[in-house]
Order: structure tokens, then sequence, then C-alpha cells
């Protein structure tokens, strides 16, 4: 994991929804540093910098796009 790099970051878990099931649909391998905090006690979230999704490096661009997808059509990212 340590080659995990952070790609965005996000205040509430209820953002984190739709994009952990798309990254599931690509396969891609992936992680929500400080997300069970936050889910615990939501406020404490900008304290730890945010709910940060960590990729591989090799998975920056699909990565990407699906970010940029759902910020067009969803407006939620």
């Amino acid at each position: 994991m340590e080659e995990f790099k952070t790609i965005a970051i996000f205040n509430y878990t209820h953002e984190i929804v739709v994009l952990k099931h798309k990254l599931d649909q690509e396969g891609i391998h992936y992680f929500f540093e400080n997300e069970t905090m936050s889910s615990i006690a939501p406020f404490y979230s900008n304290a730890l910098g945010g709910i940060k999704l960590k990729i591989h490096p090799n998975d920056f661009e699909n990565v990407q796009t699906i970010l940029d997808d759902l910020k067009t059509n969803l407006n939620i990212v």
C-alpha cells in the first residue's frame, strides 16, 4: 500500500458511495484512508485531512476518467 497515491479527497462518507461502486465494477484496487474514522465522527474529517482515495499509480488515468464522468454527470464529486 506504500506505493498507492492520493487522487482525490472527500469530506463526507456519503460522497464516496457511488464512486466505490464504479471502482469495484472496473476492478480497480483502491482504499479510502480515514473512511472509518470519518463515519464514526464526521466532524473529525477536516482534522484528519478528509477521506483520501488511494489508488495504484498505474490506474491513475482510469480513475481520473471515472471521477471526471461522475463530476460531469452526477455533480457529486
